[in-house]
């Protein structure tokens, strides 16, 4: 363990430039590159992930209401790389931080035109003021949870948005066991990693907030992402609550 602290403090030290970039604000010029690089990404990423996120949107169906329209809100949509997992004929409100995905977001919107989309909130997870009150029939979060400030108050934020009863979806890359090499590398690396993935951290026990956050029933799983074993996000959770 002491090893693993020396190794992360020289990876700080490291990244002592591009921590100086942040606090002059010169890393903003990233956030333009960002949604281009994750553009590329998902692609490969869903490649290998399509059997996972068919299996966990199969579950959309249940919380569809009796008039036939699903409302869905996607929570740091990025470039709308779920879309293609949604049932017809669902409503989509997508949000995001970072304004830039909207051109990548508009290229997958065409692309699915079975969904009817709503509107295209820039806002953090944490601050879903632009979206009423049990509004919503499912919040979907992937690849999310890893970059927003606080966890526990996005969650409260998905619950508020939700109808009672609605579902709460989320594929999330987790901290890996404490007894793997994987580990030990998610620790040592996590100061480059959270400035090359636009502030994501690959060391959260994400699975602890989402069962403290309150829901009446939770179905999660752990699972070791389809993705090279030497991947640092290969550890995964994957589920849905329900408010």
């Amino acid at each position: 363990m002491l090893f693993m602290h020396l190794c992360t403090l020289v990876l700080k030290i490291l990244t002592l430039p591009l921590q100086l970039a942040e606090l002059v604000g010169l890393y903003k010029l990233y956030k333009r590159v960002f949604p281009f690089m994750l553009y590329r990404i998902t692609f490969n990423y869903n490649l290998k992930m399509n059997e996972h996120k068919r299996e966990l949107f199969r579950s959309l169906q249940k919380f569809r209401p009796s008039n036939g329209e699903l409302r869905i809100l996607e929570i740091g949509c990025g470039t709308g790389a779920n879309f293609e997992y949604y049932p017809a004929g669902c409503k989509i409100v997508c949000t995001d931080p970072n304004p830039h995905f909207k051109t990548y977001l508009q290229k997958n919107m065409t692309k699915n035109d079975h969904l009817v989309y709503d509107t295209f909130v820039v806002a953090t997870g944490e601050d879903l003021r632009g979206v009423p009150n049990e509004s919503v029939d499912v919040v979907v979060v992937t690849l999310v949870l890893c970059s927003v400030g606080d966890i526990g108050v996005v969650l409260q934020e998905a619950k508020r948005v939700l109808r009672p009863g609605g579902g709460f979806f989320f594929m999330e890359h987790v901290c890996a066991d404490p007894s793997t090499w994987t580990f030990f590398f998610q620790h040592v690396m996590q100061p480059l990693w959270y400035y090359c993935g636009d502030g994501c951290e690959i060391t959260r026990t994400t699975w602890e907030c989402i069962e403290n956050a309150g829901f009446s029933q939770i179905n999660l799983r752990h699972i070791q992402a389809p993705v090279p074993a030497h991947s640092l996000i290969q550890p995964h959770i994957v589920g849905y609550a329900i408010k």
